[in-house]
């Protein structure tokens, strides 16, 4: 049967993988003894039909890696004004690189524009902050910084096991080698940076050759990203943000409120905040302020501004997302 198949070549995988493991990681303490561990070993075997004998291997072959439990409990930076912000994305290499991404996979991105509707420039500017096009997709074993994360991070144990559950039935499903593929501390995968959840909900075989690969392949993770935002509620054809122009009795109360457009552009011009630029009154929006090295901003954030929030729950990552497209579509001519 083909399910045998594909569980034969995970454990050859597996097996193989091992063994290249061993001498790197002797160093390192693996997961075997962790009771955690071994309830998920029982967990994956009980419900997904996971052979006992593999988990424990896989078990003792994931490492707890300290430098991981570092990173993430690290006090977060002190946020940052948009201003400061935006020079860390929009750089003459990010945009040179954008252009080139593009320009080296047209073909892909224009047929995902017209598959999806999601914008050449939204998907490559997504690849661009999250990876640098491909450039930086992380250096951790994805099995190590998921194990270590829900086996030792008690604050959201209960998260990274399901990640790492859903990344073993990603490498089962895909006969992929589970010992084998790198991504960022946290587990986030490929050019756009998926968890593993999002792989299986999100990620497709754009390029039809029988494999959603994330990693090494851009056609896919072009078509992943696209099909990422659609199934986020991105709107073909609508603005992400328009500028808008307070008026002195605006309802400041209601700024920053929420990443939801749950306003209509008419209800926040009632509230003093009227777009600048043309805009359906019936359209969902939220206000937001951006802190530029002018004074402060004020923003309606529409319908495809909240998509890109779903990718990343902040507002100064929506906007460099979408500042980074204009600016990479200006450096290119236009989008032809």
């Amino acid at each position: 049967m083909k399910t045998g198949a594909v569980v034969l070549k995970w454990t050859s995988g597996l097996l193989i993988g091992m063994g290249l493991a061993l001498a790197a990681c002797a160093q390192e303490p693996g997961h075997a003894n962790n009771r955690q561990a071994q309830e998920f070993v029982d967990y994956m075997v009980q419900e997904h039909d996971f052979n006992r004998e593999d988990m424990q291997t896989l078990m003792r072959e994931a490492k707890r890696k300290d430098s991981i439990l570092k990173a993430i409990k690290r006090p977060a930076e002190k946020a940052k004004p948009w201003h400061e912000y935006r020079k860390m994305f929009l750089t003459p290499q990010s945009i040179a690189g954008g252009v080139d991404f593009w320009d080296q996979n047209a073909e892909a991105l224009a047929e995902a524009e017209k598959r999806y509707g999601v914008p050449a420039e939204m998907i490559v500017a997504i690849i661009g902050i999250e990876t640098r096009y491909g450039g930086n997709m992380g250096g951790y074993r994805v099995l190590d910084a998921l194990s270590t994360l829900a086996f030792n991070y008690p604050r959201r144990s209960a998260f990274f096991t399901k990640e790492l559950e859903n990344y073993l039935l990603l490498t089962r499903e895909q006969g992929m080698d589970p010992l084998a593929l790198k991504g960022s501390y946290a587990g986030a995968m490929g050019y756009g940076q998926f968890m593993p959840s999002s792989y299986r909900s999100y990620a497709v075989d754009f390029s039809e050759d029988g494999k959603a690969d994330i990693w090494n392949n851009p056609t896919d993770a072009i078509g992943s990203v696209a099909n990422y935002f659609v199934k986020h509620g991105w709107k073909p054809g609508e603005p992400v943000a328009v500028l808008a122009s307070p008026r002195p009795n605006a309802d400041m109360t209601i700024v920053n409120d929420t990443l939801q457009p749950q306003w209509t552009v008419g209800e926040l011009a009632d509230k003093g905040f009227n777009a600048t630029s043309q805009v359906a009154p019936e359209m969902p929006a939220n206000v937001f302020s951006l802190q530029t090295e002018q004074g402060k901003q004020y923003w309606l954030g529409l319908n495809n501004f909240a998509t890109i929030t779903r990718y990343n729950r902040s507002r100064l990552y929506a906007m460099a997302v979408n500042d980074l497209a204009q600016e990479i579509v200006k450096a290119r001519g236009g989008k032809s």
